[in-house]
């Protein structure tokens, strides 16, 4: 397919993940219109920079003005686009567990009235996480009601979610394991498959079905995910207290096995962020309600709020309350300045409603947590002083800056080595014998 010949794309939602998925495809040669409720995001997006933090976003989208525009008319966006990718928030309801699809019925509406002054072929693509059977049902059904259509031959639907981490969007779609397409039609389902095999750079398989299966498989992905994580983190807590033991070399002979694989076993903290967390819960609930067991997600969401307790008491062993505790790396992984379930940030409060004294720092997320925080913690002016004037240490995120802490800021005047915990085990040992008492977690003694 030339690049006169590529469908033109409308991206409607512009936030985290919208503003990536505009800027990737205009940078592999469509023509994108975004489309947002949010002025702001729309102003920027045509100013060429958007006030979002991600790696690669805005040189993409300096690169390719040209390619890029938005705008908040909902007209405007579709009679300019061939296709309409939807990405706005599923936020989670806290009572049932289940996603919310308030967001996406809104984008419906607002897409479907502006296609009935449309003529042609039109695909509506639903990026957004929702609950199985949801896109075939109330979002194909409003959809359909606000457009005066019937998905088929003048109007295609597919569900379509992404699988990428905050702190490497660009990267991950453009560099997909695989490409997950839940279709309502085959034609609907060529016209997206097309479009992915123009913006990866290379040739992803294509997992193809029908709309209820993707999105139990997408669902289905971050638990058993979440699921690895779990059982190494409770390793590592097996292994702290199995003199000898080592979770990193557990975990390394584990990985070896092709049949579990490397990715995601690496004890340490608990996952976090916007979508770990509550897919676990919402397929759990999903099981509930359709009278199966998921007793494995529930087991694995257990050991994941069991970390902080854990992590606490381990402080314990070495610290008395009232120590100053400097905490470094609040976001739930680096490269992102979300903090959302951060367990860092879980453990830096628990810690300071213990009685210690917490100070915190990270490169991204340090005013994000300490609105969280409030007066429990207090931010640190940098690195350096967090280090100096710090009784314990912890590395609770593995951020790469932390590799590179001077051992010299551990140094004490009275010869007396502070205690370091590293849960990635980011620092270096050797560097660090002579100052510190370095704990690596998972590591028996």
């Amino acid at each position: 397919m030339t690049v006169s010949a590529l469908p033109r794309i409308n991206v409607v939602g512009l936030g985290k993940l919208g503003a990536p998925l505009a800027a990737v495809l205009a940078s592999r040669g469509f023509t994108v219109i975004g489309l947002d409720v949010n002025r702001t995001f729309v102003d920027a997006l045509n100013a060429g920079k958007m006030p979002i933090v991600e790696p690669q976003l805005n040189e993409l989208i300096a690169e390719n003005r040209e390619r890029l525009s938005a705008t908040m008319d909902a007209n405007e966006a579709v009679q300019k686009s061939d296709a309409s990718f939807v990405i706005v928030p599923t936020p989670s309801n806290k009572e049932t567990g289940f996603f919310s699809n308030s967001y996406v019925l809104k984008a419906m509406e607002t897409l479907g009235k502006a296609l009935r002054n449309k003529k042609g072929y039109h695909l509506v693509v639903v990026t957004s996480t929702v609950m199985p059977g949801s896109t075939d049902g109330e979002i194909k059904q409003a959809l359909e009601a606000a457009s005066g259509r019937k998905v088929g031959p003048d109007l295609g639907l597919c569900y379509n979610p992404e699988f990428i981490a905050l702190g490497s969007v660009v990267r991950d779609m453009l560099y997909p394991d695989s490409i997950l397409v839940g279709q309502a039609d085959q034609k609907a389902g060529d016209m997206l498959e097309t479009i992915y095999r123009q913006m990866c750079v290379k040739n992803p398989p294509v997992q193809r079905m029908n709309l209820v299966s993707a999105e139990l498989t997408k669902i289905s992905v971050n638990t058993y995910v979440t699921t690895k994580i779990s059982y190494a983190n409770m390793l590592a807590d097996i292994c702290d207290r199995l003199p000898g033991a080592d979770v990193d070399v557990v975990t390394k002979a584990l990985g070896a096995d092709t049949r579990i694989g490397p990715k995601y076993l690496k004890g340490a903290m608990g996952y976090g962020g916007p979508c770990f967390p509550r897919d676990n819960v919402a397929f759990a609930a999903l099981a509930r309600k359709l009278g199966a067991r998921a007793n494995v997600a529930e087991a694995t969401d257990q050991i994941n709020n069991y970390q902080v307790e854990r992590l606490t008491n381990l402080v314990s062993k070495f610290a008395k309350a009232g120590t100053r505790i400097a905490l470094l790396g609040l976001s739930y992984k680096p490269q992102t300045p979300v903090v959302e379930e951060s367990h860092s940030v879980k453990l830096a409060g628990a810690l300071a409603d213990k009685g210690y004294i917490v100070t915190v720092h990270d490169p991204l997320a340090q005013e994000a947590a300490l609105n969280v925080l409030g007066e429990r913690a207090l931010g640190a002016s940098s690195l350096e002083s967090a280090v100096r004037d710090a009784d314990l240490l912890i590395v609770a995120t593995g951020w790469p800056e932390y590799a590179e802490i001077d051992p010299a800021w551990a140094k004490r005047d009275n010869g007396q080595k502070i205690t370091i915990l590293d849960l990635w085990r980011t620092l270096p040992a050797q560097k660090f014998e002579s100052v510190a008492d370095l704990l690596y977690l998972g590591l028996g003694r």
